[in-house]
């Protein structure tokens, strides 16, 4: 029998390490940019057009590289980052592996353009699909520009799986702000088909953070600082009032890499125990500094993972460090329920010294000067005292004979009891029996009952129907918003003044894909800016309270199931919507609200489910009834 085993070529063996490695365009921004941080830049600019599927540029003013370098860095597991296998617990840089570039090559049109400082001219490779096409002289600025053209050219499967233009840019934004908010000190540029997104000067953390997320932000961060052997943290927490439906502002970074840590969280949602309403996530940007030698980065082919050497005592010292920032600028409640924080010592006032207070008398001042100038002789009635100095003022008591005053008069003489009943004159009032005979008739007609504010119980020819209030009233306002997003049809309630609500720029992007859809349902958009939008008219079937809620679930919903277009798109905006604003467990209901909703759901065209596909009513028979006796 013959030999089967055989080693693969090597752009085989690329293009199934560009599995691992580049799984859409966002991918290849990831290692692009890491790259021009490693390369120790101060100034980075990203440039994409069709959502990374057409370019993909990074240029920075990193420290460039060599004739050999430049040729060498395309070739698998070729890096400079480690030497020995030793220096993979000891790492401080982004990529280490040497296969990005390799696996990059393999599947694109890729153009680099580099040159060292101490160098008169650079070099510029281009290369297809793993075969290098040219290599020559080039003048170009001190760094590196590589452009990556035509993901996926010579894989066609891989390109199909790739979403629309706007899930993609969504992904590459995600990248780009976890690269960016890393590193501060750097300046980072952004565009996507020659419009800016994001100009990122060098700042501090916190301000980078107000440049993404928009200048309200600011005001919602309370600042949290650690320092222990273990770890160092440094970072931001949002303030409970402000928690969001949706987790978008959640962001760890372990030695200045972004990382995902479920365990992690959860220390963060400990330490905000009881101060955030039901199903509300909190944000945190923060930035944890411990020893390279405690983690592992190597176990997650994206390095998103981290393995911790003492995760407990990290958890700890999270949870306590964040419980401690809140209580110590007042967000959480403390104990002494008597105690007014306008009475705090001001922070600047905290080292200064406390002042003696000194004590001033006038020595001649006399209380009984003006009576001594003003008074006459003890025993004069009609002194000028009297007339120009009261010191009490006191009310004339009356004479004590004024109490009896009448009493002497002729009493007037009492009646009998018989003649006293007699004179009485009762008013005869007709028991009609309208309210008890008005009640009986309602109760005659009642056809539902509400059970525990959760259920609304009705009967049928064969037995009775309860209905779950939550998922009845989901699925009728989901019916009446499809109509209303199909047909154009929705009514609106103009708003007395205007709703102003602030977003991320990549939320914002987010809502102008479906606005069109929003405004066929009802809602009327006056202004957007890059960080906020002017709402002047919803709904009728929402109130002006619960838009900034329904646009937060809305965003979530998008941002998860990421549909594309159509259909798919419409169906997800009115399962959002009738999610949110469909009423609670918890509400009571009217007789008529009942009587609405059971004849309403009984009307949709799907009643027995919610567009989860969840039940919205059970039906118990007499028979079943009668098995229970």
């Amino acid at each position: 029998m013959s030999d089967i085993i055989q080693l693969l070529p090597d752009h085989v063996a690329n293009q199934i390490a560009a599995g691992e490695v580049v799984q859409r365009p966002a991918s290849v921004v990831k290692e692009l940019l890491e790259n021009a941080i490693d390369a120790k830049a101060t100034y980075i600019k990203l440039i994409i057009k069709e959502a990374g599927k057409t370019l993909i540029q990074v240029i920075d003013d990193g420290s460039g590289m060599s004739v050999t370098d430049a040729r060498l860095s395309f070739e698998r597991h070729a890096t400079s980052k480690i030497k020995t296998a030793e220096d993979l617990f000891q790492l401080d840089t982004k990529g280490f592996r040497g296969e990005a570039l390799a696996s990059i090559a393999a599947i694109a049109h890729v153009e680099l353009k580099t040159k060292q400082e101490e160098d008169e001219v650079g070099t510029e490779i281009k290369i297809e699909g793993s075969e290098v096409t040219s290599q020559e002289v080039c003048v170009t600025p001190k760094g590196t520009s590589i452009s990556v053209k035509n993901l996926f050219y010579n894989i066609p499967a891989r390109r199909n799986f790739l979403k629309s233009n706007a899930v993609e840019l969504r992904h590459i934004i995600d990248e780009f702000h976890r690269v960016a908010m890393a590193h501060s000190t750097i300046k980072f540029d952004m565009y996507h088909n020659g419009a800016e997104v994001f100009n990122l000067p060098s700042s501090n953390d916190r301000q980078r953070i107000v440049n993404i997320f928009g200048g309200k932000t600011n005001e919602k961060l309370v600042p949290v600082t650690e320092e222990t052997d273990l770890v160092t943290i440094n970072g931001f927490v949002g303030k409970p009032q402000y928690a969001k439906r949706t987790r978008g502002e959640q962001f760890f970074f372990v030695n200045n890499r972004f990382i995902k840590s479920p365990y992690l969280n959860h220390a963060v949602n400990a330490a905000f125990e009881g101060l955030l309403k039901d199903k509300a996530h909190p944000s945190y940007f923060l930035y944890l500094t411990v020893d390279p030698i405690s983690i592992d980065i190597n176990i997650h082919p994206t390095k998103t993972e981290i393995k911790f050497e003492d995760e407990h005592a990290l958890y700890a010292m999270l949870r306590s460090s964040i419980k401690h920032s809140l209580g110590q600028f007042n967000v959480a409640p403390v104990l002494d329920f008597d105690r007014d924080s306008s009475m705090d010592t001001p922070y600047e006032y905290k080292s200064k010294a406390a002042q003696t207070p000194t004590i001033e008398v006038d020595r001649s001042f006399n209380p009984f000067k003006d009576e001594k100038i003003s008074g006459g002789s003890a025993s004069g009635g009609s002194s000028s005292l009297d007339k120009s100095y009261t010191p009490f003022k006191k009310e004339p008591a009356g004479s004590w004979e004024n109490l009896y005053v009448g009493l002497d008069s002729e009493v007037a003489p009492v009646k009998t009891v018989e003649n006293n009943f007699s004179s009485v004159e009762f008013e005869s009032t007709e028991v009609t029996g309208s309210l008890f005979e008005s009640d009986e008739k309602k109760i005659g007609h009642h056809t539902t009952y509400q059970l525990r504010k959760k259920y609304i119980v009705t009967t049928i020819k064969s037995g009775m129907v309860i209905v779950n209030q939550h998922r009845a009233h989901e699925r009728i306002v989901y019916e009446e918003l499809l109509r209303n997003i199909t047909m154009a049809s929705a009514v609106s309630q103009q708003l007395l003044f205007p709703l102003t609500l602030s977003f991320s720029k990549k939320e914002i992007a987010l809502l102008e894909t479906v606005k069109e859809q929003l405004e066929n349902m009802g809602f009327v958009f006056a202004e957007q800016s890059l960080s906020e939008i002017e709402i002047t008219a919803i709904p009728s079937v929402t109130s002006e309270k619960e838009v900034s809620l329904l646009l937060e679930q809305l965003i979530h919903d998008l941002e998860n199931e990421v549909p594309d277009s159509g259909f798919s798109q419409t169906d997800l905006l009115a399962r959002s919507i009738a999610k949110s604003i469909a009423v609670r467990t918890g509400v009571e209901l009217a007789q008529e609200q009942q009587q609405y909703m059971v004849n309403s759901l009984f009307a949709c065209t799907e009643p027995t489910i919610t567009p989860d596909n969840k039940p919205t009513f059970i039906t118990l028979t007499v028979d079943e009834i009668d098995k229970k006796f």
